[in-house]
């Protein structure tokens, strides 16, 4: 026979857990889930060992038989089911790695599965978030295997809880190292977990990861995204927080879409600002200003900008809103757009700096610039709300350029249909009426905006709010307004009001009835009090309750305290802000009083109080003083109150004036640091010019002084010349002056040339063919050799006649030289 197996079940539970036979330890687990199914609470004793001992469960998870490791991860589960929040915090930081390595790697289904309801308890117990600090670590796992079963694990968490519960930012983060991974089971899984998040955030998870992917992946994800686009998930599991508060599953119109600005970290941008960005920007050649622009634009093309101090680069935006080029117009909305975008309510503060500036350039005919500025627009509205910009909408409205007013107008329709907040009746009333203008507008696009903004402001409203607007317009412009109202599509919804609770019944009242006390032999008459003051005394340690609108009340509280009303009193009332008489004790004829109706335990607080309010009855004269003066009281401070808001309105509109200067001042100040440096540009190509006209005289300078030494040596004697010649030469200037000056009338260069020959043959012929050719053939070298001759053959004495008229046509022909110089412009320094 067989030997009987011993029996186990006289050892404690905790130590069978941990017993070296598998059997022993798998039939613990199971008794051990048993025992937590049939605990009547969480306190139960059966807990009790397993929540002293954190590490009996690290232990139950690492099991190393598979069929007992899968009772030991299943016992876990009815732990954590029926031992509740306790259970979820004792043990969670040591289970959730063993789990992850031991339990969704497991070759076993079941296995797995009870391992990812494991982890699913452990965030329905809690939160979220230490799960998943916990699993995103694995993901950098150096087991692919492990990798694959955390990426699966990941993806059941939210398809059971949604991303709306999950922050997937963590995961988000390291998905593009999974999709780079070398193992495809991993890269497979990566594929299941970007398309379960793609149902719950659409296009916004694509900003976070899509650019790190290869072109491939990118289209097989795109494929994939448009096979479950018209999905919509729902939350399978709610947390204990979420059941205990009654959460229940919202329809997917109704929440808010997450984009990439919710799941994007914020950049700093600013500090990655080129330093020349100014001077660019600020240029005088476009095509500076708009590569200044673009890389900024490359800049700030983010998911979400870290605020700061962007005031210089939104003004320097709107600036570019009035420049001459079309490109630089585009590319500063672009950049405008992207700022909105990723600043968001930090971009609020701006609005007012860029709204003007871009609607005045909607009188812009070009196509793409218009598109770009109505970007530009809705990206400055999605920063802000309906009630910052209609100010400006409406006044826009009136412009002069019928393309400003069409564009406008589509803007505010854009606005209406993606706004969620409800318009107020003073809004809705400036919208319909500025809209109702333009229906008689010139321009037919004009009217036909006009009658789409009053239909959508009417799809909002209601068509009933909206009548009193309609009043005095033809049928054929409602029809049209009530054509464009049955198409339009919004998301701003009325709010309910609070529904009042239903008054109670009311309490049919007696007028005061006179009640007879007989105190010994005397009959006593007292009023009943009215029900409108007959209040539960007050606690002596309770301060009287002052009437709103009166800061006064507690003062004239505590002189009501101080009072006392002297015995046999006509009245034995109360004052309202004083403690209520103690009850008397009424004789055995004596009805009681009717108990007081709900409604008047309000007392004064809730009436309004007014000099022509009459006085109730009953009241004594202490309290009829202290009445009125409350009454004072509060009219005093109203006043104050309406002062305090006159004052408010009249320093906000200051506030509104010192911004405007402001920003002129701004403005003047830009325009002068522009003129400033056109002018130093001015004054360094005036420098320049005056430095090339010096060098240029200097060079008319040196070639005067060349054409003078060339003139000496073609007067140089041969033989010893007179020691004075200059008397020879002023001796004949007056004879020979008529001769030359005859021809110097005439006009250019060839001219006096040829008259200066001609005046050179003339003494030639007279002197009989003197000396006086030798120095014209000294200032023709072509003759030189003649002149050398003739100045061989004749005699010394002739030489020195002909030295001396040599002398004097020189002197003659250097005072022609600088009349021609000085005809052409040029200074002479020769001449006197």
């Amino acid at each position: 026979m067989a030997e009987e197996e011993p029996d186990y079940s006289s050892i404690p539970l905790p130590d069978r857990a941990v017993h070296k036979i598998w059997k022993v330890r798998k039939g613990a687990y199971e008794e051990a889930a048993a025992d937590f199914a049939r605990s009547p609470d969480e306190s139960d004793p059966c807990f009790q060992p397993w929540l002293h001992d954190s590490g009996l469960w690290t232990k139950v998870v690492l099991d190393s038989n598979v069929a007992a490791q899968q009772e030991g991860i299943a016992a876990l589960c009815a732990f954590l089911q029926y031992g509740g929040i306790n259970a979820c915090l004792r043990t969670r930081s040591h289970i959730i790695g063993p789990l992850v390595e031991k339990g969704l790697s497991s070759t076993r289904a079941a296995t797995k599965e009870k391992s990812l309801e494991a982890l699913l308890l452990y965030i329905e117990l809690d939160t979220p978030v230490p799960v998943m600090e916990s699993l995103v670590p694995f993901l950098s796992h150096k087991m692919p295997k492990i990798i694959a079963a955390t990426l699966s694990a990941i993806t059941g968490i939210f398809a059971a809880y949604g991303a709306r519960t999950v922050d997937p930012k963590p995961v988000l983060k390291v998905l593009p190292g999974a999709f780079a991974h070398a193992d495809k089971n991993v890269r497979a899984e990566a594929t299941k977990l970007a398309i379960e998040l793609y149902k719950w955030l659409k296009d916004a998870i694509k900003p976070m990861f899509f650019n790190d992917l290869k072109p491939a992946q990118q289209k097989d994800l795109d494929e994939a995204f448009e096979k479950v686009k018209e999905e919509t998930p729902k939350q399978e599991r709610l947390l204990r927080s979420q059941q205990a508060a009654g959460v229940q599953e919202e329809a997917v119109e109704d929440e808010v879409e997450v984009d990439a600005f919710d799941l994007a970290e914020p950049v700093d941008v600013l500090s990655k600002m080129p330093p020349e960005f100014d001077e660019q920007v600020s240029s005088s050649k476009w095509k500076e200003r708009k590569d200044a622009l673009e890389a900024l634009q490359v800049l700030i093309n983010v998911p979400r900008i870290k605020d700061g101090d962007f005031n210089e680069i939104i003004r320097a935006l709107a600036k570019c809103m009035k420049d001459a080029n079309v490109a630089v117009v585009t590319v500063a909305a672009n950049c405008i757009e992207l700022l909105a975008n990723g600043l968001r309510k930090g971009f609020a503060k701006h609005k007012q700096t860029v709204l003007s500036p871009i609607l005045e350039r909607l009188k812009e005919k070009k196509q793409s610039v218009i598109d770009a500025l109505a970007k530009a627009l809705d990206a400055v509205f999605g920063a802000t709300s309906l009630t910052d910009i209609l100010e400006d909408i409406l006044e826009y409205l009136k412009h002069k350029n019928p393309n400003v007013k069409l564009e406008t107008l589509r803007f505010l329709i854009r606005c209406l249909r993606v706004t969620r907040e409800f318009p107020s009746k003073p809004e809705c009333k400036n919208i319909a009426e500025g809209s109702a203008k333009m229906l008689s507008d010139t321009s037919g696009p004009v009217r036909d905006g006009a009658a789409e903004a009053m239909g959508t402001l009417m799809k909002i409203i209601g068509e009933r709010a909206m009548n009193p607007f309609l009043d005095g317009l033809d049928d054929i412009r409602k029809a049209k307004i009530k054509e464009f109202f049955e198409t339009a599509e919004v998301k701003a919804k009325e709010k309910p009001k609070p529904v009042a609770p239903p008054p109670p019944p009311p309490v049919a009242t007696k007028a005061p009835a006179k009640k007879v006390l007989k105190s010994g032999s005397k009959t006593v008459k007292k009023i009943a009090p009215p029900s409108q003051y007959a209040q539960e005394p007050a606690k002596p340690s309770e301060a009287p309750r002052a009437i709103p609108g009166s800061k006064m009340a507690p003062k004239s509280g505590l002189k009501l305290q101080k009072k006392t009303v002297a015995p046999g009193a006509g009245s034995s009332l109360a004052s309202p802000r004083r403690t209520a008489p103690p009850p008397r004790e009424l004789t055995p004829d004596e009805e009681p009083a009717p108990p007081p109706p709900k409604t008047a335990l309000r007392g004064l607080a809730s009436r309004q109080l007014s000099r022509e309010q009459p006085v109730a009855p009953g009241l004594g004269a202490a309290e009829k003083a202290e009445l009125e003066e409350l009454r004072a009281d509060k009219e005093r401070w109203a006043r104050q109150l309406q002062e305090d808001k006159s004052e408010k309105a009249r320093l906000l509109q200051e506030i509104n004036d010192l911004q405007l200067q402001n920003a002129q001042l701004i403005e003047e100040h830009t325009r002068d640091n522009l003129s400033i440096r056109a002018k130093e540009a001015q004054l360094v190509r005036s420098r320049a010019d005056a430095e090339s006209a010096e060098a240029q005289v200097q060079k008319q300078q040196r070639e005067i002084e060349r054409l003078k030494r060339e003139l000496a040596r073609a007067v140089r004697p041969t033989s010893p010349a007179p020691t004075d010649i200059s008397e020879h030469l002023y001796g004949r200037e007056s004879s020979l002056g008529g001769s030359y000056g005859g021809h110097m009338g005439r006009g250019g260069m060839d001219t006096n040339r040829n008259s200066f020959q001609s005046t050179f043959s003339t003494e030639d012929s007279y002197n009989g063919g003197g000396s006086i050719g030798t120095t014209r053939d000294r200032m023709s070298p072509n003759h030189q050799q003649e002149s050398g001759r003739t100045s061989a053959a004749g005699s010394s004495t002739d030489n020195i006649e002909s030295w001396k008229r040599a002398a004097e046509v020189t002197s003659q022909l250097k005072l022609r030289i600088e009349q021609m110089k000085a005809k052409q412009g040029l200074a002479s320094r020769g001449q006197r």
